[in-house]
């Protein structure tokens, strides 16, 4: 049952009209109206009034207080039972302790969907929730940030002088920049390697040099391939941006700053997630850390509890706007980063957003592509994969490793296909390091690297954006980016929608005074 019937049917069972359930909870009638249809899906503390009216729990109120039992009413990326084939291998990654119960999880992956599944996975759960680490595992990785601070490399610690004499034009090159790089990935976001390689190179456009356009795709050319090309978005169709989460957190966290200030807390953070966006603006870790904080679950619970995408991007691509309104302080801006992350996110998925912001708070001071690197290796631990993963990206560069050659075993080491490999944070911060090393920090090329490489094509191509728009300038743009979005973007956040560009630009460099 979907959650709006849910609270239809509470509501009349117990007897209420819309009009009385408004007087006593607060919440206004066109609010309530809405969310019994389902256009929006009501706050953490709106559902908390309704329960205490009708009587009920949260949970209940929502249908959450038991699973349905043939797994049909939630989705894969909030059942945890339908995912216990990625627990299993995000845990043996992260070096827990399982082996004993390898067999007994496999067993309950091949159960059938149902209420017994759910109830086996309760005890998978507290399997890896009590696990230890395995003996001689080669990484120590804490998600709390004095724990992740004690073991940054102090070699690569910097301090840095801001003059922002540049600022605009640094600012909008990282809005404009990032924005246009998740254009550039968002027509063919899911499309794998084997597919989108010859589809570029069957349009003429291999090496990537230019949006994918509508004129490349037609129902013959099409049918050639399993992804489905038609009905995409291309960037000669839009009148603006279009809404995707890319830029939806980055425009969401100027309204945090707005709100909280610079001493926000997660807290903060979950409030803004469940009041100013529906459930199915959230995906992967994030959906799964929006239904822990609906049931009351609060960070930095809510981002371990039960999640298995806790190593994946979402955190990643939520660091922009962390890092640009700490130009020039690469650690404040990490420790921005680590707040927003722990609602969602664990170890590596923590390190992938302080990683990003670190590196564009940099890019707002120098056009090193190293130093900018290093600033973001120096915030998260030396002791952890995503450092070792980083810093070899950088090495095999230095050491005239090819282009080629570099995304040859990049692809043997990880396999697009493969929905972890796919999403997982290490693997896609890798293609954005090598994005901006093999380009030599050019824009066009460096975002049409990292989206002709495959993976999480607007999330990357919208993050190596970011920082070189940050580092080389709006002015260094190519105005045949930023054309197609006619300075709008589009969001789904309540009471946004609809937005200047330039104007969320304006509000950053606010923030930027403010924090002098």
């Amino acid at each position: 049952m979907k959650i709006s019937q849910k609270l239809h049917d509470v509501r009349k069972e117990k007897g209420f009209s819309l009009m009385e359930a408004s007087a006593k909870t607060g919440a206004s009638y066109p609010a309530l109206r809405r969310w019994e249809l389902g256009i929006t899906d009501p706050s953490a503390e709106a559902v908390a009034k309704l329960a205490k009216l009708y009587g009920v729990s949260g949970d209940e109120l929502l249908g959450l207080d038991k699973a349905p039992d043939d797994g049909s009413e939630l989705k894969g990326w909030e059942s945890y039972s339908a995912s216990l084939n990625i627990e299993l291998r995000q845990s043996k990654e992260e070096g827990l302790d399982i082996a004993d119960y390898e067999e007994f999880i496999e067993a309950v992956i091949n159960m059938p969907k149902g209420h017994n599944k759910e109830k086996a996975a309760d005890v998978v759960w507290d399997i890896i929730s009590n696990a230890g680490m395995i003996v001689g595992y080669g990484y120590n990785e804490p998600s709390d940030l004095e724990g992740i601070k004690e073991l940054r490399d102090p070699e690569l610690l910097k301090k840095y002088t801001y003059d922002n004499k540049n600022a605009k034009n640094s600012v909008k090159g990282a809005w404009y920049g990032r924005i246009a790089g998740c254009m550039l990935g968002k027509t063919v976001e899911g499309m794998k390697r084997k597919e989108l390689i010859p589809f570029l190179q069957k349009s003429g456009n291999y090496p990537m040099h230019r949006y994918i356009l509508s004129t490349d795709v037609n129902e013959e050319i099409a049918s050639n391939y399993k992804f489905n090309l038609l009905n995409r978005c291309y960037a000669d169709k839009i009148t603006c941006e279009p809404v995707d989460d890319d830029t939806n957190y980055t425009v969401l966290y100027q309204g945090v700053i707005d709100k909280y200030g610079f001493d926000f807390t997660p807290k903060d953070v979950a409030y803004a997630w469940v009041s100013k966006q529906p459930r199915d603006a959230y995906c992967t870790a994030e959906r799964v850390a929006f239904i822990n904080i609906v049931k009351g679950i609060k960070p930095p619970f809510s981002g371990s509890y039960r999640n298995v995408f806790r190593e994946w991007i979402g955190a990643q691509i939520r660091a922009d706007y962390f890092g640009y309104i700490n130009p020039g302080n690469p650690e404040k801006a990490a420790e921005m980063a680590w707040r927003d992350a722990v609602v969602s996110h664990t170890k590596n998925g923590m390190y992938g957003e302080m990683f990003v912001a670190a590196a564009i708070a940099a890019a707002a001071v120098t056009t090193d592509l190293k130093e900018i690197i290093n600033a973001g290796l120096a915030q998260i631990p030396k002791t952890s994969r995503m450092y070792e993963a980083i810093a070899a990206t950088l090495i095999a560069y230095e050491d005239g490793v090819s282009e080629e050659e570099f995304f040859k075993k990049f692809n043997e080491q990880f396999d697009d296909n493969d929905a972890h490999d796919w999403c997982l944070a290490i693997s896609n911060v890798i293609i954005v390091v090598a994005s901006m090393l093999y380009s030599n920090g050019d824009y066009s090329k460096a975002i049409c690297m990292a989206v002709q490489t495959g993976f999480d094509t607007d999330c990357n191509g919208a993050t190596v954006g970011s920082i070189l728009g940050m580092r080389n300038g709006f002015d260094s743009i190519d105005p045949y980016w930023v054309k197609p979005m006619n300075g709008t973007l589009d969001t789904s956040i309540f009471g946004v929608g609809k937005v200047s560009i330039d104007s969320l630009v304006d509000k950053t460099l606010e923030h930027i005074e403010n924090n002098k």
